[in-house]
C-alpha cells in the first residue's frame, strides 16, 4: 500500500529541536543551505569571497568545470540573490562578470559557521 503524501513530514516540534543549537551533527546537518551545500556552487561563492568578481572564463578554468555545469549553478546562486552577473562585450566577445553580493556573504558565513559547528561537535563526540 502506497504511502500518503507528506505521511512522513516531521512536526515543527521536532523541526525545531533539531535547529537548535545542541543538535545531533546528523540532524544538524540535514538544516545545511542546499543551495550552498552542493560543491561547484561553494566553489563559487568561495572564490568570489577573495575575489571582487570574477570572469565566467575565470571561474570556469579555476573550478574545471565545464561551460554548461557552471552556467546552471551560477544561474541558481543569482536566483538565490547570492551572486550577481553583468554581461557585456569586449569587442564582439561576450564578457560575463560574476560579484557576491551581501546576502551571498553573509548566506556562505553562515555556511561556513554551520559546517565548523557540525565538525566541533563530530569530533567532541
Amino acid at each position: 500500500m502506497a504511502a500518503k503524501s507528506g505521511a512522513f513530514r516531521i512536526p515543527r516540534e521536532e523541526k525545531a529541536k533539531r535547529s537548535a543549537p545542541g543538535a545531533r551533527p546528523a540532524e544538524a546537518a540535514a538544516n545545511l543551505d542546499r543551495v550552498i551545500h552542493e560543491r561547484t556552487r561553494l566553489g563559487i561563492l568561495s572564490a568570489l569571497a577573495v575575489n571582487t568578481s570574477l570572469t565566467f572564463s575565470e571561474l570556469k578554468d579555476l573550478l574545471g568545470v565545464t561551460d554548461g555545469n557552471l552556467s546552471v549553478h551560477a544561474r541558481k546562486l543569482e536566483d538565490a540573490g547570492y551572486i550577481s552577473c553583468t554581461k557585456s562585450f569586449v569587442g564582439r566577445v561576450p564578457k560575463s562578470e560574476y560579484k557576491l553580493l551581501p546576502a551571498g556573504r553573509r548566506a556562505l558565513e553562515k555556511y561556513l559557521d554551520h559546517m565548523e559547528a557540525l565538525i566541533r561537535a563530530t569530533r567532541e563526540k
